[in-house]
């Protein structure tokens, strides 16, 4: 065998295409693993991961980590797995009931997302993330419920993954923006009072800048975002209704 055709047939490397061990350590498992590592995660950031912090912080040695996860990478495929185990998907709602049962789906992946600002930054390298259980009962419910809606043959697939992605893309830079704001220590009503004099200040050139700061001013920041990210997803599903076969 070639050596090319020797690396092609390498499996990915992946928590989910190995065995899991039969047998754990008594005072320690996966789970807790997990479950400290998103702790971890949540207080600060992707950046403090390592499999010797992580022990640290549960009291034993980086050595017996390795008992239950092989290195950080698949440490990383688990926590993905983990957080969207929160998110809440109705049942389909036929062909009446699936655009507020796909826009309630969307609400809960965005909250799921900013609730673990880390996970955007991680979904790309994740390597087969979409075998883990929790990822695997989310495409499938989403999966059902945009069949049941009606949409022809080979769309449901691709009408699921349009939503993903729009809640996806724009949650990333919301978590990102919210990530800042933690590290600044202010909040958020603080943090755009000290930006208000810029806007304030546009130059005339720009009048729907100034306009736009003006209209925004005394408004509720994390109500706008949520209205801005609800706007964003009506207009994919008023798209994806276009598709779906009344008939």
């Amino acid at each position: 065998m070639s050596p090319s055709e020797q690396q092609s047939s390498a499996p990915v490397p992946s928590v989910w295409a190995r065995p899991r061990r039969q047998k754990e350590q008594a005072s320690l498992s996966q789970e807790q693993i997990v479950a400290a590592a998103v702790r971890l995660l949540d207080a600060e950031g992707i950046e403090a991961l390592s499999m010797r912090k992580l022990g640290a912080e549960m009291g034993t040695a980086a050595t017996s980590l390795y008992r239950h996860v092989a290195n950080k990478d698949e440490l990383i495929e688990l926590v993905v797995d983990e957080v969207y185990g929160e998110l809440e998907l109705p049942e389909p709602g036929g062909p009446d009931g699936w655009r507020a049962s796909l826009s309630h789906s969307g609400h809960s992946l965005r909250d799921m997302i900013l609730r673990h600002p880390w996970v955007a930054s991680v979904l790309g390298q994740v390597g087969l993330a979409h075998l883990g259980p929790n990822l695997m009962r989310m495409s499938e419910r989403m999966l059902r419920l945009a069949r049941t809606a009606g949409f022809p043959p080979g769309e449901a697939d691709l009408a699921m993954k349009a939503v993903i992605s729009y809640v996806i893309g724009a949650t990333t830079s919301e978590a990102s923006y919210l990530s800042l704001l933690a590290r600044s220590g202010m909040s958020e009503v603080d943090w755009l009072r000290s930006l208000a004099p810029t806007g304030r200040h546009a130059p005339d050139e720009h009048p729907l800048t100034q306009d736009h700061y003006a209209t925004q001013r005394e408004q509720d920041p994390a109500r706008l975002r949520e209205d801005n990210f609800d706007y964003g997803l009506q207009r994919v599903l008023d798209g994806l209704a276009t598709r779906i076969d009344r008939g």
